[in-house]
């Protein structure tokens, strides 16, 4: 008997899209404080995007070069709240 392998896109074919039905339960979305590189200098992108909000906000000291990523992250994300509210 001949041995039938399945081509991966017919295998997955069946597979839910988890980015199509988020589950609560996954971790796609984690606390920056569980960050496995929660630790590590925030990326030239975080940098970047951080001192744009931090100057649309009018808080410029919000801006720290020296910050984690996971530090930046939540930074981020109170600016993006800050300047959404107003």
């Amino acid at each position: 008997m001949a041995n039938r392998r399945q081509n991966p896109s017919q295998r997955d074919a069946h597979a839910e899209n988890p980015k199509s039905s988020p589950d609560g339960s996954s971790n796609q979305i984690k606390d920056p404080a569980d960050w496995v590189t929660g630790t590590e200098p925030m990326t030239g992108a975080q940098s970047s995007y951080l001192k744009t909000l931090s100057e649309q906000a009018h808080h410029p000291d919000a801006y720290d070069p020296d910050l984690d990523k996971a530090e930046a992250s939540k930074r981020i994300d109170e600016l993006k709240h800050e300047r959404d509210k107003a």
